[in-house]
């Protein structure tokens, strides 16, 4: 079906160049089918085997360097999900004061949100490029720079943090197990450790991560059916609270809920980041299912596993009371699984820090740009578990981070359906002022506006760190939807007028 978009350069609302017109030709015309053929086999080029330290940063990828299948998302998606922090979010719902029942529907709904997660990667295969440029289409070239610099890679150093810090008390409870008092010398030893094994995944890049990523997925499922057999053997399931929420306490607390469960597939802006590789005839269904699928499925078990736990031990420090109830041989091996599973998402996350440290405009090779997010990263740990509570701020100031990054998945799902996937990648990586997607100086008035319109909003009705005035007001955090609600409105609204005046 033909994109109602205009694709002239000068356009508010380009597409890129058309094929016909395309000033940069694909030197393979015969490797490239068409839309209605199926793809074959597609040669593994030398820079994407998985043996070699993969060359590619935010160029686009050419057609003959292609391959792979959608289903090979899964367990990329899958790996970063099977983690602590899903089994940790899921008792905290109960905590909070619902029900058994409440918090296994909101762990389901707030998991929804990895339909998001995967409409965003459909723009990968269309696009030959990550999501740190596709954004250009959105916000303008310069425009793009801004939020490469705080949705991209400030957001991503931050989480990479956090959960380096998750992984390292880990590693401290077993070290303590073999006889090792881990003192400040054992410490950093244990945070480099835990980091050059991250780095080296990332470094590699795309083609280790997606042969990686299943077996660490196999092995972590595992781990964690062991947890999940000895939860269900302990768990009350006719438990219920003395005192149970109602009203607006209630609704409050679902909604708070859902917002703490959606944080996390909202984290993942960049999924396009990982599709990308994949040839363009690659159905978007396919690639948006896979990837809804890998992140969802398991989120959804752990997350439950989380809930049935808080209703037999004391989910405050789940760490320390599973251990109660699991088999004693098994300890270390939950501890090294929590390990394996914080490397495999921060894996994740350093490699799209490394593009969007790129996209921000600094010349830096990929591999270099990664390295740079891990010294970072290990400088906050290292600061805030031997000298301060740094992460406690870090981790309330995250807790806003839904305030930025609904809005912003919000209007880039919105690009995708406007422009029906149609994007050119080569047309994308051009960042000179003949751009295509210049705009006016380098920004695209109608993301820049949208973009401010769902943030400020949302802050308005955040109950978080502070209360918004309409918090206040209703008694419960609507940042999520409002935010969301509010960017693609504006976003669609004033993209569909720069197309009329296009055509006029």
């Amino acid at each position: 079906m033909a994109s109602t978009l205009p694709d002239h350069p000068q356009s508010d609302f380009p597409t890129g160049p058309s094929p016909r017109q395309s000033p940069h030709p694909d030197p393979h015309p015969h490797l490239n089918p068409g839309p209605g053929s199926h793809p074959g086999p597609q040669p593994h080029s030398q820079q994407e085997r998985s043996g070699r330290v993969e060359v590619h940063g935010i160029d686009h990828i050419p057609e003959t360097e292609r391959r792979g299948r959608a289903r090979e998302l899964f367990p990329v998606w899958a790996a970063a999900s099977v983690n602590y922090l899903n089994l940790v979010v899921g008792g905290a719902l109960v905590l909070s004061g619902l029900s058994l029942w409440q918090a296994f529907t909101v762990v389901v709904v707030g998991n929804l949100f990895w339909l998001g997660t995967g409409l965003l990667a459909v723009s990968g295969p269309a696009a030959g490029a990550p999501s740190e440029v596709i954004t250009r289409a959105m916000y303008g070239v310069r425009g793009n720079r801004v939020n490469n610099a705080v949705t991209g890679w400030m957001i991503s150093v931050c989480y990479f943090a956090l959960n380096l810090a998750a992984a390292a008390v880990a590693a401290f409870s077993l070290a303590e197990q073999a006889g090792i008092t881990p003192n400040t010398p054992i410490k950093i030893a244990i945070v480099i450790a835990i980091v050059v094994v991250t780095l080296t995944i990332s470094v590699y890049g795309h083609a280790v991560i997606v042969r990686l990523y299943l077996p660490i997925t196999l092995a972590l499922a595992a781990a964690f059916a062991v947890v999940g057999y000895a939860i269900l053997r302990h768990a009350d399931f006719g438990w219920s609270r003395p005192e149970p929420l109602g009203g607006g306490g209630q609704w409050a607390a679902v909604l708070a809920g859902v917002t703490l469960i959606a944080s996390g597939p909202l984290s993942y802006t960049t999924s396009a980041d990982f599709s990308r590789y994949l040839p363009a005839t690659t159905s978007p269904r396919a690639v948006l299912g896979w990837t809804a699928l890998g992140g969802f499925l398991p989120s959804v078990v752990v997350g439950g596993l989380g809930v049935l736990g808080a209703t037999t031990v004391d989910m405050t420090d789940p760490q320390a009371a599973l251990q109660k109830i699991l088999p004693g041989w098994f300890n270390p091996v939950f501890l090294i699984s929590l390990v394996i599973g914080t490397i495999a998402v921060n894996a994740l996350t350093a490699y799209s820090a490394g593009l969007a440290l790129q996209a921000v405009g600094i010349r830096i090779r990929r591999t270099l740009s990664v390295l740079v997010d891990g010294t970072v990263a290990v400088a906050l740990t290292l600061y805030a578990l031997l000298v301060s509570n740094f992460l406690d701020t870090v981790s309330n100031v995250l807790q806003l981070t839904v305030v930025l990054l609904g809005p912003s998945t919000a209007i880039y799902a919105t690009d995708i359906l406007l422009r029906r996937n149609r994007y050119d990648g080569r047309a994308l990586t051009d960042e000179s002022p003949g751009s295509p997607f210049w705009y006016r100086a380098g920004i695209n008035p109608a993301g820049a506006i949208a973009l401010l319109a769902g943030v400020t909003t949302s802050a308005l009705c955040v109950d978080t760190l502070y209360t918004g005035p309409v918090a206040a007001l209703t008694g419960v955090d609507l940042a999520l939807p409002v935010g969301i609600v509010v960017a693609a409105t504006v976003y669609g609204l004033l993209a569909r007028r720069a197309m009329s005046r296009r055509r006029a």
